[in-house]
């Protein structure tokens, strides 16, 4: 099997052949028709996290060990399955949840393991989709896509499930109060389009990018509003029509995250999920007496990646923007990513 594989952080993608894993006990293998690039992937590559203050916590600290082939948004057709998998048939197309957990601690015998302290995440501790073939441990991690096109399907595993699980924590107020998504890449174009879908009030849209801010705009928002302006967090709560009840930030930086908490009104809620970093300082004070909530969301649960791609079949959620590249691409892609020349998602075709 061919991948392209992080074998140096930082270096171009490097080309590994390996023979084609063949899929024992209860695992599944299958060969990739579509893997997203996403950009937590760029962090990954980079091997690292800025955590602010010039500080740095590095993936090997984490236990990701190289080389390594990422890709946790993957469709694949089954080809071959192990001896013990049910469910599943040579032939079928399925949309990969890679949020794996060891399986065994408390966290993952109540179905979250997404945030299991064990983690093998596939495209981030095992090998993900920058690849012609996965293999995949259990087939309960194999979900049905329907007539779905796999290129399509993909940023779901991520993107999509990562937009609902922040959704879903900002409560009933998402109905009720305009809701503010900062950073209108892949994940924020996902949230909007998840937010009609759950009837929400609505979504103004915070980006640097004025290309992004008009993709944001075509998909439904509220109003886009440039990050970058003076008067950024006055034209935010203009659009709102007063103070903020709920934000999230799909960028994760200082500048991002000091805006969502600038525009909140009493009582509000930030869901961070970007992973861009630094840090900010708050008044300790302020979190009880604006009574604030300032969260964290990390991807999603596999019951809450069943309950998306059933909201997904019933309310005819549209895609997002899609580009498609061939799997040779892999290192290209990644870098036009990182330079924000993306609008939507790119994912590899092998």
């Amino acid at each position: 099997m061919r991948s392209y594989d992080v074998a140096e952080c930082g270096s171009p993608l490097k080309l590994f052949e390996r023979p084609t894993p063949k899929p024992e006990g209860a695992a599944v293998l299958l060969r990739v028709l579509a893997a997203g690039v996403c950009h937590s992937d760029i962090h990954i590559w980079e091997g690292y996290y800025d955590i602010g203050g010039g500080k740095k916590l590095k993936l090997t600290d984490r236990g990701v060990a190289l080389p390594l082939t990422m890709g946790h948004e993957t469709v694949g057709e089954v080809v071959a399955i192990g001896p013990e998998a049910e469910g599943v048939r040579v032939g079928d197309k399925r949309l990969v949840f890679p949020w794996i957990g060891c399986a065994d601690c408390a966290v993952c015998r109540r179905g979250e393991e997404q945030l299991c302290l064990a983690p093998r995440f596939l495209g981030v501790f095992r090998a993900g989709g920058y690849a012609d073939h996965i293999l995949v441990p259990h087939a309960r991690y194999l979900l049905d896509i329907g007539t779905m096109p796999p290129a399509q399907a993909a940023p779901y595993a991520c993107s999509g499930l990562t937009a609902y699980g922040a959704l879903k924590r900002i409560g009933a107020v998402l109905k009720e109060e305009p809701l503010v998504i900062l950073g209108a890449g892949g994940l924020g174009l996902m949230c909007l389009n998840l937010l009609k879908a759950m009837r929400g009030r609505g979504a103004i849209v915070v980006d640097t990018d004025a290309g992004k801010r008009e993709a944001a705009m075509a998909a439904g928002a509220l109003a886009a509003v440039d990050g970058g302006a003076a008067d950024a967090a006055a034209q935010v709560k203009k659009a709102a029509g007063g103070g903020v009840w709920a934000a999230i930030d799909f960028v994760g930086a200082t500048s991002t995250a000091r805006l969502a908490v600038d525009t909140l009104t009493k009582g509000g809620k930030v869901i961070v999920v970007g992973l861009f970093g630094g840090d900010i300082t708050l008044p300790l004070p302020f979190l009880p007496l604006r009574a604030m909530t300032i969260q964290g969301s990390y991807v999603g649960s596999l019951a809450e990646m069943r309950e998306l791609l059933d909201l997904v079949h019933r309310a005819h959620v549209p895609s997002i923007p899609i580009t498609t590249r061939p799997l040779d691409a892999a290192d290209a892609t990644l870098q036009e990513l990182r330079a924000g020349k993306l609008v939507g998602r790119a994912v590899l075709t092998p």
